[in-house]
């Protein structure tokens, strides 16, 4: 039996910084969004197929979040690492973006459909 292999090194010093937090509070962003995205089809009987544009951009956003999860924990390991972190301000902009999208035509899924 071979033993398992040994995970990827850390970039910096202290595994309970930064990037970890910022991880996981991606995640919860990421969980909210597929919560929304269920609670959209809980609309479906009542709001019809707008509903599913919806479903549609809850999801491809929770799906986004996750695809650039690893890529934005590297990046700000680095950073920590080499001592210069920048804000990640486009990945925020998209999102409370598409969260005011998101209500917009919510508010218009309820008010018209």
């Amino acid at each position: 039996m071979s033993p398992a292999p040994a995970a990827a090194p850390c970039p910096h010093e202290d595994p309970g910084l930064q990037p970890e937090r910022t991880v996981l509070s991606w995640g919860r962003t990421m969980m909210a969004f597929c919560t929304a995205a269920a609670v959209h089809l809980r609309w479906l009987p009542t709001h019809g197929g707008f509903v599913l544009v919806l479903f549609g951009l809850s999801l491809s956003l929770a799906g986004g979040i996750y695809v650039s999860q690893r890529i934005r924990y590297a990046r700000a390991a680095l950073g920590v690492a080499g001592e210069k972190l920048a804000p990640d301000a486009i990945s925020v902009m998209t999102t409370a973006g598409a969260c005011m999208l998101l209500g917009v035509l919510g508010i218009t899924a309820m008010l018209f459909f």
